[in-house]
């Protein structure tokens, strides 16, 4: 009897050890990854919804592709002793990637990120577009948002009527599968934050009554600059113009006042034609903004330049020559634009 007992135990004690060896043979080892679901080289998507329990999550490495039994899976979250440390979210199980490697993936929130860049000067409509063709970000939004502003806004729960100007231009990144609506409330935020630092840091005696006129001239400066040099001089130039009175004059509020009937050649009969955007034929700002401005644009619409200057012409290389009284902008021009 004796006997007995302490073969079973030496019996019990190597199955203990073989087994443990296989745990840790088994946790070393590449997952195998079912490439029906899958091409070849190319990783698994997996997702982990929000307070999902271990046998959960088992449950949903098994639906991904993951070729191992449901037990082995949860047994394994369960003794790591990490299963609630596990985060929500949207990952990729590369080949190779072995059980250790995946837990601590998902214990440390490391998503399968994408990114897309909105950028400085697009229009809203622009801005659409980039977001409906990114990869892997889901479009929740109803299509006639490309055409009916206000009802963007709605959409997104924003509190300004028109879209124009409200989304900071920067590079996102999102997870897979993210809602369009998502970042876009995101780059709303973050222009919101980068308008009310830039305003509270503006320089003293500026014709601008509130940020969103800020903004709107900032959208001007940004469509305008051709050189990044020239900001804080555009902006004074249009600085100047508002505290004389002058209208602005600028061709890219007439642009988009003419909508999709400009064909990229402007003619003297479209800055004749007043729409509510048209800047020559109307003064002071245009109704909302007409571009996205970058930082850089808010900062030098907000501390422009000290200077007299008027006017500016195009030099023909990007940069810009600016004039304080009409003589010499005339002579700028002949220099710069009848002689080329």
């Amino acid at each position: 009897m004796k006997n007995r007992w302490i073969s079973a135990l030496l019996l019990g004690v190597a199955a203990g050890v073989l087994a443990g060896a296989g745990a840790a043979y088994w946790l070393q080892r590449p997952l195998e990854l079912n490439r029906s679901t899958a091409v070849p080289a190319e990783p698994l998507d997996l997702t982990i919804p929000a307070g999902a329990s271990a046998r959960q999550v088992a449950q949903q490495l098994q639906q991904a592709g993951v070729q191992s039994s449901d037990w082995l899976l949860y047994g394994w979250l369960r003794l790591s002793g990490q299963s609630r440390r596990i985060q929500a979210g949207s990952y990729e199980i590369e080949p190779g990637t072995t059980p250790r490697q995946l837990l601590d993936k998902l214990v440390r929130g490391e998503q399968a990120l994408r990114r897309v860049t909105l950028v400085e000067g697009w229009n809203y409509r622009q801005v659409l577009q980039a977001l409906k063709s990114a990869e892997h970000l889901n479009w929740d939004l109803p299509d006639a948002v490309l055409a009916q502003p206000a009802l963007l806004m709605r959409a997104l729960g924003l509190p300004a009527a028109h879209p124009e100007g409200r989304f900071f231009p920067d590079t996102y990144l999102y997870p897979k599968r993210q809602n369009a609506s998502v970042l876009l409330r995101q780059a709303a935020a973050a222009m919101q934050r980068q308008l009310e630092q830039a305003w509270a840091e503006r320089a003293p005696n500026l014709p601008l009554k509130t940020p969103e006129q800020a903004l709107i001239l900032a959208s001007v400066v940004e469509k305008e600059t051709g050189a990044s040099a020239d900001r804080p001089m555009v902006a004074a130039v249009f600085i100047n113009r508002l505290r004389l009175g002058m209208r602005l004059q600028t061709d890219p509020t007439v642009i988009y006042g003419l909508g999709p009937a400009f064909d990229g050649n402007l003619r003297k009969r479209d800055l004749l034609a007043d729409t509510p955007y048209n800047s020559y034929t109307r003064a002071g700002l245009p109704p909302t903004p007409i571009a996205m401005p970058g930082l850089a644009s808010l900062r030098a619409t907000l501390q422009p330049a000290a200077s007299p200057a008027l006017y500016f012409v195009a030099r023909g290389d990007g940069s810009s020559q600016f004039s304080a009284t009409l003589d010499e902008h005339n002579q700028a021009v002949r220099r710069y634009i009848l002689a080329r």
